[in-house]
């Protein structure tokens, strides 16, 4: 798919919250980044692999455009410093 508009699988909207399986997929990656880390594979490593698995699956099925306002949005929280705050670090 190539549209900028992101598909409805599961019969999920977007204005209805988010997926019901995004815990399970949260939990799988915990666990992954726990186990990467558990093999001293270092932090920036697995963010990029993590980031870029992330952008692979984004492509499947969106179209450019709406990946760039996915990068935009995930932009516009770090420059309000909403990452820190979820890590806990209180780094500005």
């Amino acid at each position: 798919m190539s549209g900028d508009a992101p598909p409805h699988h599961c019969g999920n909207h977007l204005e209805d919250g988010p997926p019901a399986d995004l815990s399970h997929a949260g939990a799988v990656i915990d666990k992954a980044i726990e186990y990467m880390v558990g093999q001293n594979i270092g932090s920036l490593a697995i963010a990029s692999a993590l980031l870029g698995g992330a952008l692979g699956m984004l492509a499947r099925s969106l179209g450019d455009e709406a990946i760039i306002r996915v990068l935009d949005n995930a932009i516009a929280s770090v420059r309000a410093g909403e990452l820190h705050h979820l890590d806990g670090s209180g780094r500005a």
